[in-house]
């Protein structure tokens, strides 16, 4: 199966932060809030307002931010 339409293998718990690289193919949202995303490590976040808990938001996040973000409990899915 092509590797990037294939379910996720590896999961691990995401502290948001304006530097860190996640490198996630998608996103689980345990708390409801708003998620701050940038897509490619030399991209602005784009701000996902009032997510939903218990979301998965299906989108490469190379880096969940600080800043921007209020909702809580995130997965990385690999």
């Amino acid at each position: 199966m092509d590797a990037s339409i294939a379910s996720a293998s590896r999961a691990a718990v995401v502290t948001p932060s304006d530097t860190a690289i996640v490198g996630a193919r998608a996103l689980y949202i345990g708390t409801t809030g708003d998620v701050a995303i940038a897509p490619r490590r030399d991209m602005d976040p784009v701000i996902f307002r009032s997510v939903p808990a218990g979301t998965i938001l299906p989108v490469h996040a190379a880096i969940v931010a600080l800043t921007g973000t209020t909702a809580s409990n995130i997965v990385a899915l690999f």
